[in-house]
């Protein structure tokens, strides 16, 4: 069986590996020169332990499936896997309800280890940190998802497949033989195709002819780093309540696997779909994005959270006031601007944002319609759900 799968991100590759080791023949399809070229090289490399998803989403049980599976695949790879740990802390006492659903959806969902803390409790933990009372997730982990996507794009070759980058694709036709694609300058017949295009999803499902009933709104998420002074200051991972109106987490203090402490971040919209400042400005993405009915109704819902966003985006004391809430020893000077990252958020017609994993089965395409975080963390999961769930006949 052929297959071909648009996207040399993590998930692509998951899916990828997932298929080749079960024999089918698979291409990989990207427009970049290089794999994990947008969301997979541009996140903190937290890999989640479950914590916050609804029980019996799909985000709940893949996550929680997808860590046990990458933990073992790093072990048997030397990639590296460190098991730091969260705080997710609550300011005061109007976030205690928000941390006590925390806690019980982590107990619901499986997750290990999870305790609740006071404010002395949560200081053993991290003596930097402040707060009234905390859930700690020991098993909550960073490691180096470009590094991971590199691995299973190895993975792929060694099976036979192909990893073709330079790639664009420019058409794709359904017909009774398969599905036609053309990429770069090359031509492909494929028995089966999977997206698992990230930030270029609404694109190729339009030249699939499946746009659906959502579409991709980038939301930017930007970071400071502490200088090297200030590090020390953060042991693992600190988290705040998050807001149930969205799925973004907050700004928040992540320990990286180099030994970096990013804050952030903050989910500003994007001016293009790969829109990583303020200065990547694309026309036709904004027109496109304008368009969906969904992002208008988002936008007149949520618009004096946006006017905050922006606000701390463009002022670094905001940032520092954020990080400040639980790391109060932090100054001006201990944040360093840095990189960010695209997030590839699904919304729906009528405005609201999709929370779950989107896995859209059309004819012989399939779409990964929204995969924003864990699905790093659940990418070997997600492969493996796509490959037991998609109609692809009896491989060898």
């Amino acid at each position: 069986m052929r297959i071909g799968i648009i996207g040399a991100g993590i998930l692509g590759l998951a899916v990828a590996r997932e298929l080749a080791r079960a024999g089918a023949e698979v291409t990989v399809l990207d427009k970049e020169a290089h794999v994990a070229a947008h969301q997979t090289g541009h996140n903190s490399g937290v890999v989640h332990a479950g914590i916050y998803y609804p029980p019996g989403s799909l985000k709940a049980r893949l996550c929680r499936d997808g860590v046990a599976m990458l933990r073992e695949y790093c072990a048997e790879h030397g990639l590296p896997y460190d098991e730091v740990g969260k705080l997710v802390i609550a300011a005061n006492r109007g976030e205690l309800p928000g941390l006590r659903r925390i806690a019980e959806r982590a107990r619901e969902n499986g997750v290990p280890g999870v305790a609740e803390l006071d404010a002395l409790g949560l200081r053993e933990i991290e003596p930097g940190a402040v707060g009234i009372a905390a859930v700690h997730s020991p098993h909550t982990a960073i490691t180096d998802f470009a590094a991971v996507a590199r691995a299973f794009a190895a993975d792929v070759a060694a099976a036979g497949g192909a990893v073709r980058l330079s790639h664009p694709v420019r058409a794709i036709r359904e017909t009774s033989r398969g599905v036609e694609v053309a990429a770069g300058r090359a031509r492909f017949t494929f028995d089966r195709l999977i997206s698992c295009a990230g930030l270029g999803t609404d694109r190729i499902a339009a030249l699939a002819g499946a746009p659906g009933d959502v579409r991709i709104i980038p939301f930017r998420g930007e970071y400071y780093r502490l200088a090297a002074p200030a590090r020390g200051l953060v042991r693992g991972l600190i988290y705040p309540v998050p807001d149930p109106r969205y799925p973004f987490l907050g700004v928040h203090l992540t320990r990286r696997i180099d030994g970096e402490v990013l804050v952030g971040p903050n989910a500003v919209p994007a001016l293009a779909l790969e829109g990583y400042s303020w200065r990547h400005v694309s026309p036709r993405d904004l027109r496109d994005i304008v368009a969906w009915p969904g992002a208008r109704r988002l936008a007149v819902e949520h618009w004096r959270t946006g006017i905050r966003e922006v606000y701390g985006s463009l002022a670094r004391r905001a940032f520092l006031s954020a990080a400040r809430r639980y790391v109060p020893a932090l100054g001006m000077d201990d944040l360093v601007g840095t990189g960010g990252g695209v997030r590839a958020q699904a919304v729906a017609r009528d405005g609201r944002m999709v929370d779950d994993f989107a896995i859209d089965v059309r004819g012989r395409m399939v779409l990964v319609r929204n995969a924003p975080s864990p699905a790093a963390t659940s990418s070997l999961a997600i492969a493996r759900h796509i490959a037991l769930t998609v109609p692809l006949p009896h491989m060898p």
